[in-house]
């Protein structure tokens, strides 16, 4: 298979970020009961600086793995390697078996599909340049996983229907600083954990106010209705209504507390994926969500999540 993209990604400076210990170790607290009797595969890792093999190495008994799995890739036609470890010394990170790959370790390789079909779950920073092509391998594969990506991708249309279908989901924490190969920290404000996973914050119900309505009245000062798609403007996740049950427009940060047991997701307010749920074009002849405010302004909001309360909720 061809690596050219893949090489690219590996040279590109936006894609030479390594996870910490520590971020890893904050996000896993969260998926212990996840791992046991699991075939862990970290498939962008190799072990010399990989912090999510060290993590999986060191806690292999105390979380019960069957088995840990990392391929270390090179571009060209360079062979490389695989380690598989199965208990033994878990302080020790180069306790493993080592055998050669006949490919280059690229992660849609064939010895790397095989691989990642034996495994459970998949755990991994994929270069975010190729987020779209690694999920869908994952998808395609059927696989649980846990991997860092960029916030933007939430609205590509291979990765936002995932989110609106309750196949994939966000994760507990933001990933804020990275190491580079030279040493120094990168910091972000924009990367965040996907995953299929299970977890408990996903289920905590998200607190909304109560704000009394004379019939239909749609609080036209704190929410606006959207000139060119039926539904409601909400500014901000702590005035999402409770005593309203249309469609609304809500921040993108609704899917970090996004609780499928109380709200759906219908779609999102711009472009194409926009258009396919019904939004019209506005007053610049695109297709985003677009309201009047109190006096009479055009107002386009910046970017939203449309959603609506799932019937019978009345929490606040």
């Amino acid at each position: 298979m061809a690596n050219t993209s893949l090489h690219a990604a590996k040279d590109a400076k936006n894609d030479e970020f390594y996870t910490r210990l520590e971020d890893i170790n904050e996000e896993m607290n969260h998926y212990e009961d996840k791992f046991r009797n699991k075939v862990v595969f970290c498939n962008c890792d190799d072990p010399t600086w990989s912090n999510f093999w060290k993590y999986f190495h060191m806690n292999f008994e105390y979380l019960g793995l069957k088995k840990l799995i990392t391929t270390h890739y090179e571009p060209g036609e360079v062979q490389t390697y695989k380690i598989e470890y199965t208990g033994g010394n878990d302080l020790d990170f180069e306790d493993g078996v080592v055998t050669p790959l006949e490919q280059n370790g690229d992660f849609r390789s064939d010895e790397c599909v095989t691989l990642l079909d034996e495994a459970d779950i998949v755990i991994t920073n994929p270069p975010f340049s190729l987020f779209r092509e690694y999920i869908a391998l994952l998808m395609e594969h059927n696989k649980n996983f846990l991997i860092i990506g960029n916030q933007n991708a939430t609205h590509y249309k291979e990765v936002f229907p995932l989110l609106r279908d309750n196949k994939i989901w966000l994760g507990y924490n933001h990933v804020k600083e990275f190491l580079q190969p030279d040493g120094n920290i990168k910091k972000f404000g924009n990367v965040i954990w996907f995953t299929n996973l299970d977890h408990n914050k996903r289920h905590e119900v998200l607190e909304t106010v109560y704000i009394y309505s004379k019939k239909d009245t749609l609080y036209p000062d704190l929410y606006p209705k959207y000139e060119n798609f039926d539904a409601i403007d909400v500014s901000k996740i702590v005035e999402i209504p409770m005593d309203y049950n249309g469609m609304m427009g809500v921040p993108d940060s609704f899917l970090e507390l996004y609780n499928p047991d109380q709200f759906e997701i219908i779609g999102i307010s711009a472009g194409t994926m926009a258009k396919e749920i019904g939004v019209r074009k506005n007053y610049r002849g695109r297709t985003d969500v677009a309201y009047k405010d109190k006096n009479g302004v055009d107002k386009c909001p910046y970017s939203r999540i449309i959603i609506r309360k799932k019937a019978g909720d009345n929490n606040g």
